[in-house]
């Protein structure tokens, strides 16, 4: 069998092919994950993304017509808009609430603070204090699975990785409403990454119909049970998320293809993006439904949208130097990061986290004191300046009214036409600081030391709160990073070469830019999320040089973020290329040495839940013998089957000889449906199977339950093209079989060319036409909504 060993937390997860027979007839190569114990306990098991084309499977495809293959079509349409607005209307819900806790936090302060501070920071403490500690508890007590971004985990079931609870019914509700009590806590992170783990949620509970536990589910709605659909589903899960995080459709599809699928399709393709369009469409909506205030402290802000439309406009070859300098400071900064993360995480995860649940409460609550400390008390400690002369044409006002936040905050200043610059950025919501950095014509409105003050302490205060046992998102907390040493640069810059056209915070977006290339890796879609969520284009350029000179930096030390935390949590992701040392090994090196173990045909029930018990093993060869009694193997047996046809009991049979599965002795008692296991759960276990004494007697014919066409590779091929395949086709398992004696047929590509010919010509005008009209309808919908 094929597994892997973990040995410490921060060890890469590695590929160790397992043992299979030294039978002359076949090898097995089995899946590259089987069942697996993390180092917290849960469990990880492979997903069957082949299609297992047993004989109810094949029985199942002969019953059905052209009709019911466009009623599937239509199906996966409606869930795509299904997805898109149940991720939409979650993402509004968070940010509503978000934006009303933040803002009526920061209302009750201000208010106070004008009588005394010793009495505004108690509550502004206490405040953040318990909305971090809803959120712990919600994760602690409710959805362990809903702690951190959630990516790396659905990166891994678009993998082939499916983790235990990841996306359960109460994992959802748990990642909703611990973002709210996280991020509306002031906690230095974000709510970008448990959307997307909020989209993947919602796709994976309407792919299977509800959820089962809670009593909220529907029939109606339990069409895609096979793990392949439920993939696609997830993948629009993803990209919803993203478009409705940044309101940026585009950058939700590219996100969805470059980070988190190992597998696409231009089918798929049309539906990412059409879900990404609907998200649009329901946040506009939204946002302009809030518009008239009935939805409190939520604005025109709520969402992340930075408009630096009215920024700089043009920039000089000159600039490219500094530029450059801010990409590599992105890729450094960002490594940094990502170690410091990891190793801060893994002490974390030996340490304290063992330790229970009520050490992660704790430590929560800490953290939220601390965050409220020092974002309150550093204000403190910081000179007021003069407010700037006032340009009526801005619509800013400096200072702001005694309750109110933003830019030019009047904290803790003696006198009224002065602000605190370290306030504005520290005493704020995080949007609302990304924003007064991005800032256009305010220049001089930061001072280098409180520029500099604030990236040292959030860039350790981001580092100490990530793994912390709340939903949490670094995309935010990257973007402040990011802006805040960009704008230092862009201070600079306009220090030195003294041209009326610079703009710090055009510097401050390529800054921000520049950390997120360095620590999660993205290029295209970062790109692109970065120019929808700026509203300038002219920007594209920068943006690319800076992403790739600090992706570059980056990589020269180690892994992207979310690459480091897969490791840490031991999701044995297997990436686009594979090792080098792979080149000089054979598939048979890779397998091992031991016997496999396999079934014959018929099984007697005793056998089978002996050899489920003594192994983990989830795939196994049947053996059959030919008339001469030679072994042969016809095919692949899964676990999970084996487990459905022993809790049934209607398959056993007294006779130890086979029955005809075409019709001759008994018919097909199951059908494809219900041998697919619940997303995120363990499924049927051995020991939930109670058998008597006379059903562990009788036999079972294994015929009509195996894959007859497993596939299939030469024992002396390349370890190298054994893993492309595996990974490319999503197999679970793969026999490695001796080099065989003689050849059948040779398929070449005009022998998979079976199209009517007749047709060909009208089918290619159709398809042409109703893809010309969809992709002018998505772009007119998509530009309507977006401005």
């Amino acid at each position: 069998m094929l597994s892997n060993h973990f040995q410490n937390g921060i060890e890469t997860a590695r590929l160790v092919w397992s043992r299979i027979p030294n039978s002359e007839e076949s090898q097995l190569l089995d899946d590259a994950v089987g069942i697996l114990k993390k180092n917290d306990g849960g469990g990880v098991e492979s997903l069957d993304y082949e299609v297992i084309e047993n004989f109810a499977y094949r029985e199942e495809q002969a019953q059905r017509g052209k009709l019911y293959v466009s009623y599937l079509l239509v199906v996966k349409w409606f869930f795509a808009l299904l997805i898109g607005i149940c991720t939409g209307l979650a993402a509004v819900f968070i940010n509503i609430a978000v934006e009303n806790f933040a803002g009526w936090k920061f209302s009750v302060t201000f208010n106070i603070i004008q009588k005394s501070y010793i009495a505004g920071f108690v509550v502004y403490v206490l405040i953040n204090l318990a909305l971090v500690f809803s959120s712990v508890y919600i994760i602690t007590q409710f959805a362990p699975a809903a702690a951190g971004s959630g990516i790396p985990e659905i990166k891994g079931y678009l993998n082939g990785v499916d983790i235990h609870g990841i996306l359960l019914f109460r994992t959802l509700i748990g990642k909703i409403f611990g973002s709210i009590g996280s991020v509306g806590g002031g906690l230095a992170l974000g709510k970008e990454g448990p959307l997307v783990h909020t989209g993947a949620c919602i796709a994976s509970l309407l792919g299977q119909g509800g959820s089962t536990k809670y009593h909220l589910n529907s029939r109606w709605f339990q069409v895609f049970k096979s793990d392949r659909d439920r993939r696609d589903l997830v993948t629009c899960g993803c990209a919803a998320g993203v478009a409705a995080a940044f309101r940026a459709p585009v950058g939700g599809v590219l996100f969805a293809l470059e980070e988190v699928t190992s597998w696409w399709r231009s089918q798929l393709m049309w539906r990412v993006f059409f879900t990404s369009a609907v998200v649009a469409v329901v946040v506009r909506a939204a946002m302009g439904w809030c518009k008239s205030g009935k939805c409190g402290h939520f604005g025109s802000g709520g969402f992340i949208i930075w408009d630096i439309s009215d920024g700089q406009e043009d920039y000089s070859f000159a600039e490219l130097f500094p530029m450059a300098i801010i990409g590599v400071i992105g890729g450094l900064l960002g490594s940094l990061f990502n170690q410091l993360t990891l190793y801060i995480t893994t002490w974390r995860r030996n340490h304290l986290h063992k330790k229970g649940n009520r050490v992660k409460i704790i430590e929560a609550c800490l953290v939220s004191i601390l965050t409220s400390a020092i974002s309150f008390g550093l204000p403190l400690l910081r000179k007021c300046s003069p407010c700037p002369d006032s340009d009526p044409a801005s619509g800013i006002e400096c200072p702001r009214p005694p309750g109110m936040y933003g830019n030019y905050v009047n904290f803790f200043c003696s006198k009224d036409k002065e602000y605190n610059d370290l306030a504005t950025i520290f005493f704020n919501t995080q949007d609302d600081a990304i924003r007064n950095l991005f800032s256009a014509k305010t220049i001089n409105e930061y001072s280098s030391q409180s520029l500099l003050t604030f990236l040292v302490m959030f860039y350790a205060l981001a580092v100490v709160t990530f793994g912390t046992a709340v939903p949490a998102g670094q995309f935010v907390p990257g973007i402040m990073i990011g802006s805040t040493y960009g704008r230092l640069v862009g201070m600079f810059v306009v220090k030195y070469y003294r041209k009326l056209n610079i703009e710090e915070g055009t510097y401050a977006l390529l800054g921000a830019a520049s950390f997120l290339g360095g620590s999660m890796r993205m290029t295209v879609s970062l790109c692109v999320i970065m120019v929808e969520i700026s509203n300038n284009l002219k920007f594209l350029p920068l943006i690319m040089l800076v992403l790739l000179i600090s992706k570059a930096v980056g990589d020269a030390f180690n892994e992207g973020i979310y690459e480091e935390q897969a490791q840490l949590r031991g999701i044995p992701l297997l990436e686009s290329r594979p090792k080098y040392e792979m080149r000089n090994m054979t598939a048979k090196e890779a397998c091992g040495s031991g016997r496999v173990v396999s079934f014959p045909r018929v099984v007697k029930v005793s056998d089978v839940v002996s050899i489920l018990r003594s192994n983990k093993h989830n795939g196994f060869p049947v053996i059959d013998h030919t008339r001469s009694g030679e072994p042969l193997v016809i095919g692949l047996v899964l676990r999970s089957h084996l487990l459905v046809i022993l809790q049934s009991k209607v398959d056993f049979q007294h006779s130890p000889l086979p029955s005809d599965p075409r019709g001759g002795g008994r018919s097909i008692r199951h059908d494809s449906g219900e041998f697919a296991k619940p997303v995120s759960s363990k499924g049927i276990c051995i020991d939930d199977i109670h058998l008597s004494s006379d059903d562990l007697e009788m036999y079972i014919d294994l015929a009509p339950f195996l894959n007859p066409s497993p596939y299939i590779v030469p024992e002396d091929m390349s370890l190298t093209k054994v893993y492309n395949l595996f990974r490319q086709l999503g197999l679970r398992h793969l026999f490695v079989v001796p080099r065989p004696s003689r050849v059948l047929g040779l398929i070449t590509r005009k022998d998979l060319l079976i199209e009517d010919k007749e047709n060909v010509n009208t089918l290619e005008l159709q398809s042409t036409s109703v893809r010309s009209l969809m992709l002018y309808s998505l772009y007119f919908l998509y530009s309507f909504f977006k401005f």
